[in-house]
């Protein structure tokens, strides 16, 4: 091993076996995220945890729908020319440049650069970043251009709608020549994202991998067509922070949101080896499929009670071990209710002992980008002992036990313990499984 600057180096590739039950453990050593709330994952972890809203009314191009409140990211704040040259604007959509930067903040914090590594090195280290649905701005853009003339569509037009091309350009950037994913299963897409990496690396596909996902579809028509399928909120436009209430009684739909978020992840013996910081443990990952409603779960929240039962199986613990549920709870009236049933049903006595939060509240639902930066949140509350809150609640009305305010996760050494939900359209459920670390 060899450190440069700040950066440390493995020189030699390991392949050991990092044996839990004999399979590879996995764990996180770096974060990154670009959300309403911040630039970057620190200061959207400080605002989570002190309770802020970042959910603003819509400008006067949305004049005429019925839900006029997102979480915007201001990108005059973003400062993209300091992080991207001229050329990368023109050839990546707003998701991808969001999970470029995400993915920038990964490699930092996880202390690992590329640049400086062997070709060999670089062979295992892959990328799995999705995009759960395109801005459809770029598409209804590029067919105006077409009535003034073919020679008005970009040549970039295709390039940029792809949900591939975040993988591409991150990879191309790095030199990253590991397994190259892309997800998308609507909102669950971050989520599988997370799972589907951490498998390569539990099997031995790659001993490094970026994950997660980007979105930025804020543009009035996929809004309209979110009002079409009465799933956004519409009866707290004129006091836009309130608006995302999981689990509240007057939750009437959910908030879009836009942004990216990217773990680093990382064979154990690998990461031990060079050095680098441990954030976490992906213990387990479940799948399953609802088959039941284009985009309605099941009464019986059948499909999330098989995905959690399944991280759980996959994890090797047992359901007591767990103490906190990030839930996926988007604030529809629906949704929320089934989730906390299924919660239920998974753990059953020991169902009062696991505390449970969405932070929707606080950055709205950021579609397939929103079971990834939320597993950040959760990575980040298993380092520091802290569980973030549901905010906005004022009549709690399900039957779980929901965190209000910012808390300490655990008073001893036991260790942190936790499930992150994530469900999307279609009948598609992804549930994580993610613990602090210990040797």
């Amino acid at each position: 091993m060899r450190v440069l600057g700040k950066c440390t180096i493995l020189v030699r590739q390991t392949r050991s076996l990092s044996t839990q039950s004999g399979r590879r453990r996995v764990v996180v050593t770096g974060s990154g995220a670009v959300t309403p709330l911040g630039n970057n994952g620190p200061d959207s972890w400080r605002r989570i945890l002190a309770g802020e809203s970042a959910i603003s009314r819509l400008s006067a191009e949305f004049k005429g729908l019925p839900c006029q409140v997102a979480a915007q990211i201001p990108r005059e704040k973003l400062h993209l020319d300091q992080h991207l040259t001229k050329s990368d604007i023109k050839l990546m959509s707003p998701a991808t440049q969001f999970a470029v930067l995400a993915a920038e903040e990964a490699l930092a914090t996880g202390k690992l650069c590329p640049k400086q590594l062997s070709e060999e090195e670089l062979e295992r280290i892959g990328v799995c970043v999705g995009m759960g649905m395109f801005d459809l701005a770029e598409v209804y853009g590029a067919w105006n251009q077409l009535q003034r003339g073919y020679n008005r569509v970009s040549p970039f037009f295709v390039p940029r709608l792809l949900p591939s091309m975040a993988c591409g350009h991150i990879s191309m950037r790095h030199g990253l020549r590991g397994p190259n994913h892309s997800v998308s299963t609507a909102c669950a897409t971050g989520a599988h994202a997370l799972g589907d990496a951490m498998r390569f690396i539990r099997s031995g596909d790659a001993d490094v991998m970026l994950a997660g996902s980007g979105e930025a579809c804020i543009d009035p028509l996929s809004i309209a067509g979110f009002c079409r399928l009465r799933a956004l909120s519409t009866a707290f436009n004129d006091n836009p922070s309130v608006a995302s209430r999981p689990f509240d009684k007057s939750r009437d739909g959910f908030v879009m949101g836009e942004g990216a978020a990217v773990l680093l992840l990382e064979e154990l013996e690998h990461a031990r080896a060079r050095g680098a910081p441990i954030l976490a443990e992906i213990l387990g990952y479940g799948l399953s499929g609802d088959a039941y409603h284009i985009t309605s779960p099941s009464d019986d929240g059948a499909g999330a009670t098989l995905a959690m039962k399944r991280a759980i199986q996959d994890a090797g613990i047992a359901p007591e071990d767990v103490t906190y549920v990030n839930a996926h709870a988007t604030s529809t009236p629906t949704g929320d209710r089934i989730e906390s049933h299924a919660i239920g049903r998974v753990f059953g006595a020991h169902t009062p002992q696991v505390r449970v939060s969405s932070t929707k509240g606080a950055h709205g639902h950021l579609l397939g980008s929103s079971g990834n930066l939320e597993a950040l949140f959760v990575v980040l509350a298993c380092a520091d002992n802290k569980l973030p809150p549901s905010i906005n609640i004022e009549h709690l009305d399900v039957d779980v036990n929901v965190v209000t305010k910012a808390t300490k996760w655990s008073a001893d050494q036991k260790r942190r313990v936790a499930l992150k939900n994530s469900f999307g359209f279609g009948g598609t459920n992804a549930s994580l499984c993610i613990a602090s670390y210990i040797e």
